[in-house]
């Protein structure tokens, strides 16, 4: 019996330990800044100086660095941007640096589920890969960190430092493409998705019945979906045009036939044998 209130308090002990939570030596620091129309996200862990010897020291020269602490830095972009000119998708990347005492090597890494630098490389994961001239600065940054700064509609710049180390880079982002496609977009007029917004709502709303089946027809004459010729039947058959509804039923079906939508094939089978009197 001894033992097994020992072990209890052990195990009791070990349960009020894990819930124990002290300062992270490297804290996590996440922002996020809209350049233009793009929003950039970033995440990184903040080493600090401590006293110590950072880079051609703590951070060797000429060696592959996970640019932080912790897991890899990352950065995202909601749309295609380009880093000193460098293209990159929108996405996320991880930040790998090679710092040198007067140019560093710039790597954003396709694969962001590494803990620090990757054990296997793989060159086909390299988004890009470019030099940057390193500045040395006055005064000494305690704490590693990032910044976007210098912002403009198209462009602004992306920061790295720690100690007395300055490393800038700058991202463009495609505000003016932006822009026009929405200005273009606007002055077209409404495109088919706004004429079956416009329509489901009428319909889902109890509005008048008709205007519905005049936008969402107007939608599947420009560009037909299961799911726009869906809510036409719906509208039609409401309307007691079961005829018509199961025309676009069957419309619907062979579109969500080719798409393998199982729920649309199910409900327009559904619908199609109603609407039938099958």
């Amino acid at each position: 019996m001894k033992h097994v209130f020992t072990l209890l308090f052990a195990l009791t002990l070990t349960a009020l330990t894990a819930q124990i939570k002290s300062p992270a030596p490297s804290p996590m620091c996440k922002i996020t800044q809209t350049v233009g129309l793009t929003e950039i996200n970033m995440e990184f862990s903040r080493p600090g100086v401590k006293g110590r010897t950072i880079f051609g020291d703590l951070v060797p020269f000429g060696t592959m660095w996970r640019t932080g602490a912790n897991a890899s830095s990352k950065i995202s972009f909601s749309d295609d941007v380009a880093v000193n000119g460098n293209a990159l998708k929108a996405g996320q990347y991880a930040i790998y640096t090679v710092p040198g005492e007067k140019e560093w090597e710039i790597i954003f890494y396709s694969d962001v589920s590494q803990w620090g630098v990757p054990e296997e490389w793989k060159a086909d994961q390299e988004a890009a890969r470019f030099k940057v001239t390193a500045i040395t600065m006055p005064v000494s940054l305690e704490s590693m960190t990032f910044m976007i700064d210098q912002i403009e509609n198209d462009k602004a710049q992306l920061w790295l430092m720690w100690d007395k180390t300055f490393v800038p880079m700058t991202v463009t982002v495609p505000t003016d493409d932006l822009v026009m496609k929405t200005i273009n977009r606007t002055m077209n007029g409404p495109v088919a998705g706004d004429y079956y917004s416009a329509g489901r709502y009428y319909f889902e709303s109890g509005k008048d019945k008709a205007k519905a089946l005049e936008y969402v027809q107007k939608a599947n004459s420009m560009d037909p979906k299961f799911w726009t010729l869906r809510m036409e039947s719906l509208i039609l058959a409401d309307m007691g045009k079961k005829k018509e509804a199961v025309a676009a039923a069957k419309k619907s079906l062979a579109l969500a036939t080719e798409a393998g939508n199982a729920d649309y094939i199910r409900m327009n089978e559904k619908s199609i044998a109603e609407w039938s009197g099958k």
